[in-house]
């Protein structure tokens, strides 16, 4: 079956809600959604029952830049600075090293192995060097998984900050190989343009994303995550288009914007953290579609071979290497190294070889399609033993809640008090936006002058003002009341 105007909606539509029902069913026998969502794109593709015929490399480089921008910008704006803080260090080395050692030591072993030549095979190394982060966010979260002390932050932080480091390695590596001529430090000034425009356009989105949602005055509420996907995308075009990363300036636009005070940031936030669930379905059965089950079987061997080394050797000694000089034990070391899940990512990076229209970039996609697999399948499913067996685990009652779970699960309607606004008050001329409110509280209704309004980020509290606040539990409310506005509660 070929996709036409007529039918894609209809195909589409059923594609996700089978991949829905085959999310739900992999909780139940515990393997990762994701897996899930690869397989249905696979069986409705020419060579199984759906028949459907889809061999368009560059749409589908297209949907996965677009996708990975919104899993990285929900990833981002979900992380908690206070959350990483500890572990800043750690994964900044994992981040950035930690790739680049991983993609180095992976790219000898295949130039050993096969016919690659050195730099094809530090460009297959490139690929699959980072830690995909729909994969480890969704299996995490799915599996609720505690873990002690500051690893499952440093594990998140890391799969969500190492992407454009993987990223920029590709692009110099291709760039060699289509420049054969050239010597290979003429790229460094690409390596760093990449780098530095990356981080300085992703601050610059970061303050400027600030301002307008904070000082742009919709009239609705609903049109502030359209205003903030349209930031993103602005974000990564711009950057990209002057020879910028625009991974890394999405990330860490996200990751400021998250850590400051927004204006319907609880809406916001709900809709990335939806959209980013809809983009990992839709990109992983892109994918899916995309591959050719029976282009897989040649390579088994050396993808067996590679994948093997990557999961037991390179990441092993990437991470040994990046954490040596933190105090750390060996088993938190190998519980951190087994979590160095592939996915969706390689997959996307592994269209770029075909669409620059390199001599082995078939082969490389079919053994990086087939290592996400292993690697989902062998890693995915076994963290939760793992963590037993490196005594890493906790119990679940007693898993750290970071501010972005509170904020996407807490109901607002649990605890509720009227309280009045007295001249002295420091709420008293303050705009809502700058009163400091904890995430999962807010002013429902306003009363001034025998008026009723519903406050937003900009209305200016005053004394004498009647304020209705709402929050998710008693201690919350509390705090609002005596520590940021200095109220009594009223009679």
């Amino acid at each position: 079956m070929t996709l036409t105007t007529d039918n894609i909606l209809l195909i589409g539509s059923l594609l996700l809600f089978v991949s829905l029902l085959a999310g739900k069913a992999s909780f139940r026998v515990g393997i990762p959604t994701l897996l899930f969502f690869l397989a249905v794109g696979m069986i409705a593709g020419s060579d199984y029952i759906g028949g459907i015929s889809f061999n368009n490399p560059g749409v589908a480089q297209l949907i996965g830049i677009i996708a990975l921008c919104f899993i990285l910008f929900s990833g981002g704006f979900e992380t908690d600075w206070s959350y990483v803080k500890p572990v800043i260090g750690q994964g900044l080395m994992l981040s950035i090293l930690g790739v680049f050692i991983t993609a180095v030591t992976l790219g000898l072993f295949v130039w050993i192995i096969s016919d690659f030549s050195i730099w094809e095979g530090l460009l297959l190394g490139a690929i699959v060097s980072s830690t995909d982060a729909a994969a480890v966010f969704s299996i995490l979260r799915s599996k609720n998984l505690a873990l002690k002390g500051h690893i499952r932050p440093l594990l998140e932080f890391e799969s969500g900050s190492n992407d454009p480091m993987a990223n920029i390695l590709m692009v110099v590596f291709i760039s060699i190989i289509l420049n054969p001529g050239k010597p290979v430090w003429s790229v460094l000034p690409l390596f760093a343009e990449q780098l530095l425009i990356g981080a300085a356009f992703g601050v610059f989105f970061g303050f400027v994303g600030r301002f307008v949602i904070n000082r742009i005055g919709l009239d609705y509420e609903g049109l502030y995550p359209p205003l903030a996907i349209t930031l993103m995308l602005m974000t990564y075009s711009v950057t990209s288009s002057i020879g910028g990363n625009g991974f890394l300036a999405v990330y860490l636009s996200a990751l400021w914007l998250g850590n400051q005070e927004l204006l319907h940031k609880r809406t916001i936030m709900k809709m990335f953290d939806g959209l980013a669930w809809l983009m990992q379905i839709i990109l992983f059965i892109t994918l899916g579609l995309l591959v050719t089950p029976g282009h897989i079987l040649p390579v088994i061997g050396i993808g067996l071979a590679v994948s093997a080394f990557l999961i037991f050797a390179a990441r092993p000694l990437a991470v040994y290497i990046c954490l040596l000089p933190f105090k750390m034990k060996n088993r938190v070391r190998g519980f951190i190294s087994w979590v160095g899940l592939k996915g969706a990512v390689p997959i996307v990076f592994a269209t770029f070889p075909l669409m620059a229209g390199l001599e082995k970039a078939e082969m490389i996609f079919n053994i990086v399609f087939f290592i996400s697999i292993t690697s989902v399948l062998l890693q995915g499913t076994t963290i939760p033993v793992m963590a037993r067996w490196m005594h890493v685990s906790l119990p679940s009652r007693v898993k750290p809640v970071t501010p972005a779970d509170i904020l996407l699960s807490e109901p607002f309607n649990n605890a509720m008090a009227e309280v009045t606004i007295t001249a002295a008050s420091p709420a008293a001329g303050k705009k809502v936006i700058d009163l400091g409110f904890p995430e999962n509280s807010r002013i429902a209704l306003l009363r001034r002058d025998e008026k009723y309004l519903i406050p937003d980020g900009q209305t200016i509290i005053m004394p004498e003002d009647k304020l209705i606040l709402i929050a998710g539990n008693k201690k919350i409310l509390d705090f609002l009341i005596q520590e940021i506005c200095s109220l009594k509660q009223s009679e």
